[in-house]
């Protein structure tokens, strides 16, 4: 089956971009596209997509706000990749924050877009952990007490530590499994601890609560 998505943007010339490039793709179908936040949970009701790839700055309802709505109201929600103009900015971050699954920058060349996709879609490697470190050190100083507080009563044990550090360094399953020495479904296994623990989504809010505790120091 193809991974399927919603494109959201107020420049009809960035969702004809990202259309072109994503629908080139023979595992990738766009199914829907709309021009405000304000759209986007009818139209995800409607057409259920994988992932909507949504721009941070909108003029009636932003991409923030979307992603609130879309993770308050849907039992299964889509995965949320934010489409940014700049990188180091705290619309972003607070868009991570409220859920979504990582970002990508509207200058991205195509095959990143693609890869971007893709990624979000199989939710088992953190999207630009570079990138997301360095948003950490931006906007998180790991004096979070509330993410301290969390990290302190999830009580993970030593092992769940380990998969919660490699996977803020942007390691995937495999490569985790790899590190570690044990197989991939142990690791998948140890992930799905950490997120029911930590009370994260996925892995992207988890490597957050991980850079705002202090847990993991950016950088």
């Amino acid at each position: 089956m193809p991974v399927t998505v919603l494109l959201v943007d107020d420049e009809p010339l960035v969702r004809a971009g990202l259309r072109a490039v994503l629908e080139a793709q023979p595992d990738i179908e766009v199914v829907g596209e709309a021009a405000d936040g304000a759209a986007v949970l009818p139209l995800v009701r409607r057409r259920r997509p994988d992932v909507v790839a949504m721009d941070v700055r909108m003029p009636l309802l932003d991409g923030i706000e979307a992603t609130r709505t879309l993770l308050r109201l849907l039992d299964e929600p889509p995965r949320i990749l934010v489409v940014t103009t700049f990188e180091n900015d705290e619309y972003v971050y607070e868009a991570l924050r409220a859920g979504a699954d990582g970002f990508l920058l509207k200058r991205a060349r195509p095959a990143e877009i693609v890869h971007a996709v893709r990624l979000i879609a199989e939710g088992e490697s953190l999207l630009f952990p570079a990138s997301v470190r360095q948003l950490a050190a931006a906007h998180g100083d790991g004096g979070n007490r509330a993410a301290r507080a969390a990290l302190e009563r999830a009580r993970l044990t030593q092992r769940e530590a380990q998969v919660l550090r490699l996977m803020a360094r942007g390691l995937s399953n495999a490569e985790i499994a790899a590190r570690l020495a044990v197989g991939t479904e142990t690791v998948k296994t140890h992930v799905s601890g950490v997120l029911a623990k930590l009370g994260a989504r996925d892995r992207t809010q988890a490597v957050i609560a991980a850079y705002e505790s202090g847990f993991v120091a950016p950088g």
